[in-house]
């Protein structure tokens, strides 16, 4: 038996992550097939997760199961979390579905959206892509 109690609340760190991607519980409910009631117990230290139910969790919110546990930092883990720190919400939920939908792709497709993309961006001055593109009016 550990002597001393485990100093990571599951439920704030799963509440801080779903609210940080933007996702409701309803959201991780549909994703996970788990009831939107027992996230709430979750997220309220009223219930702990196996680990198989926090694996189902962290894919339903694209993150390693890793995240959940503080000191698991890697240098490279730091360095994407400065680089997602000077991010705004919009740019983190386009890279949080472009990194879902790649996942069916093949390499050679991959690397082709890779290239569009870093195309698009060559393509805007910096001052443009951090700003809101307006929408045309549909007729």
């Amino acid at each position: 038996m550990p002597k001393e109690k485990p100093r990571v609340n599951i439920g704030e760190v799963i509440k801080t992550y779903r609210s940080q991607r933007g996702l409701s519980q309803g959201d991780i409910e549909r994703r996970t097939g788990l009831l939107r009631c027992y996230l709430s117990r979750v997220e309220n230290g009223h219930t702990v997760p196996s680990l198989e139910t926090l694996a189902k969790i962290a894919e339903a919110m694209d993150i390693s199961l890793a995240d959940f546990f503080p000191g698991t930092e890697t240098p490279r883990d730091k360095e994407t979390q400065k680089m997602l720190g000077e991010l705004s919400q919009d740019e983190i939920r386009f890279l949080a579905e472009i990194k879902r939908y790649s996942t069916t792709l093949s390499d050679g497709d991959k690397r082709l959206v890779l290239a569009m993309i870093r195309k698009m961006a060559s393509l805007l001055p910096l001052t443009v892509a951090r700003k809101p593109l307006a929408r045309r009016p549909t007729v």
